[in-house]
């Protein structure tokens, strides 16, 4: 057999044996057993320091966003002025149950659930879809992936056939599978162009109110002062998440204090009787007097709850528990505290709405208040930087974006990441928004729809996640689409109205930067189609190997290839151009799980290519898509040491005494073979003799051993692609002008993995797609 398939798997172990193996899988290699900690199954592993302690990063880069919207809100909901005193109580009542119904409700106790092992964002609900449906675009899948312990096998239920039928009509459908992609892809767009208008409004909006102090500020200046602060918050970015969030968490916590105590000398100063905005007749009042104009405010209203989503695309930089701690006992009072006082305010100063907040500050507080505006207008823009990062992270899996370097700048908390490229790229495109795009009324119309969409896009994934893998009751997940959906899709028609006006600049970002993402993955599926179509068979392979005119020269060599099944048509080449072989050949194929992790105890997954001789093995390396690829550890190392442990465990394989009778011969691989990473052990020479088993497996050991100190090749493909003759002109387009650009200035394969400069070969070959 050439291919590890789920024939291959499920035709050698009885159904009891293999339900148990799975059992004992998920006791040993368990969610006590990785370093991941954001699922709730964890959160006993963290310990309730760990948790605080995160709860309290977490303030400094996730809430700057949502704990700024008070800056810039009502002048939102109200640009032309406010015609009814009590549109006040209206607006007020909107803003207080969009707070309450989609930060707290959808956010904290629903969308934190459908986290991907402590992953959060569009692509973890993607990813949670692509596990249970077999809806992926390449044809990569192994049934012994199923056995990675993050997999978090089905359980039964009565709501199965409902879920089964959902799942069988995405994997049988064309359509879904690519409608699933350009949704995850138009998502995780959205959020990078949240990265972008986040700063931009935030930091405008606290700069601005240095025009109370002083005449002599103009606009120009102020667009200036925040272009120059913008530039610092990026170059500040490199340090990470971890050392961002401690520099911040306690501005941020000054900045909650100040608008909570503002609010409540506010609200008992001016007008108390606002708190009767928390009866919901006061939205129906509002709805009457204004009708078309109060839709339109609602694209005011959704300002009040921008960077909600961060708490959910921020969470692989925390945890579950520590976000819902830090949201409901620091965050979500003081915010409601500074919009009723900033409503008492305007009921009796109706004029000063264009600047709500800063009017609002009693006179001896202006100045700490204004400090601490900008700080927190710096720190918000932080909460969608760190999600972009994290998204960006987690699409290069799927080869949904191009190649970047990925920084983990923590060893303790796995999931914080940097990723210098992006960093850069954001920030160019701020400083160019800010600077020239005006006014800046229209930058808060566009940061509007990117807010709304995201959250749609987010609340249609969980929609299909409760359906398909939750098995949530019926009636549950109607009254879901029926409240939040609604209330959702009620704001999005509202910013829509303002796509004129300012609201075209996200939807231009996401169209760009989906081009570069649909054209980096369309190639990136042709050339794994590609390969799998012109695959080297196996016996092929042995005969190049076994060819006395090919010399084997001493050390070893790691072959790379994305190529799961199979060897890569490129060996070829390189045989044809160097007729030459390492005494010990190992083709490593790098592939990724639609999981957030995989223990690196489950990650290499060997095969070997009979006979025994020829020294030639297969190896899958999986990992998650936020998994580091460029180890502290030596990944050749590690990989020899795995193999070295692979062929030990050949010891406790039957077929090296049984032959035939073993249940693994001609390449099959058994279920206990596969989770200890085991080599199936293939002998086409004989039954070696119980007493000799030792001896065997010791001198290829040794050999292996020697091998490695005599040196490590690393032989890299580095194909090149052009357009097949005949191509229609689109294609020629995408293939041979747009993908190759942007493959020439960007990261090459071995930087991603760190491999020395001088043990690496690389071999070309054109592939005509």
């Amino acid at each position: 057999m050439e291919e590890i398939t789920e024939k291959d798997v499920s035709g050698e172990i009885p159904a009891k044996e293999s339900n148990e193996n799975k059992a004992s899988l998920r006791r040993f290699n368990s969610l006590e057993s990785q370093s991941d900690y954001g699922h709730g199954n964890r959160l006993k592993q963290l310990g309730w320091t760990t948790i605080l302690q995160l709860a309290f990063q977490s303030i400094g880069v996730v809430y700057g966003d949502i704990g700024t919207s008070p800056l810039y809100t009502y002048p939102g909901i109200f640009p032309n002025g406010i015609k009814h005193n009590d549109d006040i109580l209206g607006a007020l009542s909107l803003i207080f149950y969009t707070i309450t119904f989609i930060p707290v409700i959808k956010y904290v106790l629903i969308i934190l659930q459908a986290n991907d092992n402590g992953e959060g964002g569009t692509f973890a609900l993607y990813s949670l879809i692509c596990r249970y449906a077999k809806v992926g675009l390449l044809p990569s899948h192994q049934a012994e992936d199923k056995d990675v312990s993050n997999f978090e096998l089905e359980v039964p239920s009565s709501r199965l056939s409902r879920a089964s039928r959902v799942k069988s009509t995405l994997e049988n459908s064309q359509f879904a599978k690519y409608l699933l992609l350009f949704v995850t892809m138009l998502g995780t767009s959205m959020v990078i162009g949240d990265g972008i208008l986040t700063p931009c409004i935030s930091v405008l909006s606290a700069v601005s109110g240095i025009k109370e102090a002083t005449n002599s500020m103009t606009e120009e200046r102020i667009v200036w002062i925040s272009v120059a602060v913008l530039v610092f918050l990026f170059l500040f970015q490199r340090f990470g998440t971890d050392k961002v969030g401690s520099t911040f968490a306690p501005i941020l916590i000054v900045w909650f204090f100040f608008i909570g105590g503002i609010g409540i000398f506010n609200f008992a100063k001016y007008d108390p009787s606002v708190i009767k905005a928390i009866n919901p007749k006061y939205i129906v009042d509002y709805f009457k007097r204004n009708k078309k104009d109060a839709w339109i405010s609602l694209g005011g209203v959704i300002l009040s709850i921008t960077g909600a989503e961060a708490m959910f695309a921020d969470l692989g930089h925390f945890s579950v528990r520590s976000i819902q701690i830090s949201m409901c006992s620091m965050v979500y009072p003081p915010i409601l505290l500074a919009y009723f006082g900033q409503s008492s305010y305007l009921r009796k100063h109706n004029f000063d709405v264009g600047d709500a907040f800063y009017k609002s500050i009693p006179g001896p507080m202006y100045w700490p208040t204004f400090v601490a505006a900008v700080l927190a207008a710096i720190i918000a823009s932080q909460a969608l930087i760190s999600a972009t990062f994290s998204i960006v992270h987690q699409s290069l899996s799927l080869g949904c974006f191009p190649r970047v370097k990925v920084i983990h700048t923590s060893s303790k908390y796995p999931g914080q990441v940097y990723i210098p490229e992006v960093n850069y790229l954001l920030m160019l495109a701020c400083v160019a928004v800010t600077a020239g795009f005006k006014p800046a009324q229209n930058i808060s119309n566009a940061y509007g729809i990117a807010v709304v969409f995201v959250m749609t896009l987010t609340s249609s994934f969980l929609v299909l996640i409760m359906i398909m893998i939750w098995k949530t009751h019926i009636l549950l997940v109607l009254s879901y689409v029926l409240v939040i959906g609604s209330i959702e899709l009620i704001f999005l028609s509202s910013v829509l109205y303002k796509f004129m006006e300012g609201g075209y600049l996200p939807l231009a970002f996401v169209a760009f930067l989906i081009t570069i993402m649909f054209v980096w993955n369309y190639v990136y599926r042709k050339k794994y189609k590609y390969e799998l179509e012109n695959k080297i068979p196996i016996e092929t392979l042995k005969e190049v190997v076994s060819n006395s005119n090919i010399l084997r020269i001493p050390g070893i060599a790691f072959f790379y290839s994305e190529l799961v099944h199979g060897i890569p048509p490129i060996f070829k080449q390189y045989v044809d151009t160097v007729p030459a072989l390492h005494s010990v050949l190992i083709f490593v194929s790098i592939k990724s799980l639609p999981i957030s992790k995989v223990p690196v105890e489950e990650r290499f997954l060997f095969r070997r290519i009979e006979p025994r001789g020829l020294g030639v093995f297969r190896c899958a390396v999986r990992y998650g898509y936020t998994d580091q690829r460029n180890e502290s550890e030596s990944f050749e190392r590690m990989l020899v040491e795995k193999l070295k442990q692979s062929i030990k465990n050949e010891l406790r394989s039957p077929s090296l005494v049984a032959g035939n009778n073993g249940g693994v011969n001609n390449g099959e691989v058994s279920n206990n073979d596969e989770r200890t990473g085991g080599v199936s052990a293939d002998i086409t020479d004989g039954v070696v003799e119980e007493e000799n088993k030792s001896e065997v497996i010791g001198k290829e050991i040794e050999l292996v051993e020697r091998e490695f100190e005599v040196g490590v090749v690393h032989l890299l493909g580095e194909n090149e692609v052009v357009a097949k003759k005949g191509s229609h002109f689109g294609k020629r387009v995408l293939i041979d002008y747009a993908y190759n650009t942007m493959k020439r200035n960007l990261r090459k394969s071995y930087e991603l993995f760190d491999v020395p400069h001088r043990r690496l070969l690389k071999v070309g070959m054109t592939y005509e797609l």
